[in-house]
């Protein structure tokens, strides 16, 4: 089973380009998660052989997320439950309220669960660190402990975070800059210290020049001037049956690529 994570910068967009047409016929996924449609799913034809759902931002045209599957499953769940909500006070700031924003989908399978996540973006400015380290992250990975006590969890998607130095080009200038404040490399840490692996870095613990993310600036990917912050988090109970993670560099049409597992 082949399971694939792309931010997709606009759905819309990546439709227009044929991108998306392209990666479905060469990549053929069982499972596809996308984070960053910005769309609503009446904004746009598709007829796809999947089972497919949508949580879309209530802003129009603003992040969002999807999942895409050949089998059915079992239910989905969108959003963190309100008990995550009120304890971990996962509520508005001055770009509004997160669990308005499409941000979290959970799918039930058979054997596992699979969730996609758009994380918050701790913005340029820092404005939305607090967000991400006080609330968001921590909810998050309650969340996941939370689906886990039923089945295990392979969970993916954009979570706006490199690492370690190994996972972005240009570590010494970008320290302390949102994407890799020290802050939001703690609260990755918090995931892979409750049991979850990073699939791609513990198939290759030495691997460099690996990214999932390019500024658009300066010819960046061209040059592989890049992040990752594309992930597959699975957890320990079921991490040995993940196979050939990968990053797909070649698939344009977003400023990310796809990162894909097998199970």
């Amino acid at each position: 089973m082949k399971l694939y994570s792309w931010n997709v910068n606009g759905i819309r967009a990546v439709l227009n380009k044929g991108t998306f047409q392209q990666f479905l016929e060469e990549h053929d996924p069982d499972i596809l998660c996308l984070q960053e449609t910005k769309a609503s799913r009446d904004q746009f034809e598709l007829d796809l052989p999947y089972y497919e759902h949508f949580f879309s931002a209530v802003k129009k045209g603003y992040s969002g997320t999807a999942i895409f599957s050949k089998q059915k499953p079992l239910q989905y769940k969108d959003g963190f439950p309100q008990d995550i909500i009120d304890e971990y006070k996962v509520t508005g700031d001055t770009y509004g309220n997160p669990n308005d924003e499409g941000r979290v989908i959970a799918a039930e399978f058979d054997e596992f669960w699979v969730v996609t996540v758009y994380t918050p973006n701790s913005k340029g400015d820092l404005s939305r660190l607090s967000l991400r380290y006080d609330s968001w992250d921590k909810a998050f990975l309650a969340y996941v402990q939370q689906l886990e006590k039923t089945k295990p969890v392979v969970f993916c998607g954009d979570l706006n975070v490199a690492h370690q130095e190994i996972d972005l080009a240009n570590p010494k200038p970008n320290v302390g800059k949102h994407g890799f404040t020290n802050e939001e490399r703690e609260r990755f840490s918090d995931f892979l210290s409750a049991g979850y692996v990073d699939t791609f870095r513990a198939a290759n613990p030495d691997k460099s020049e690996a990214y999932s993310w390019w500024t658009h600036w300066a010819n960046a990917r061209a040059r592989n001037i890049g992040w990752r912050i594309d992930y597959w988090l699975a957890s320990k109970d079921i991490a040995d049956r993940v196979k050939n993670p990968q990053i797909h560099p070649s698939v344009m049409g977003s400023d990310h690529c796809p990162v894909s597992i097998e199970l």
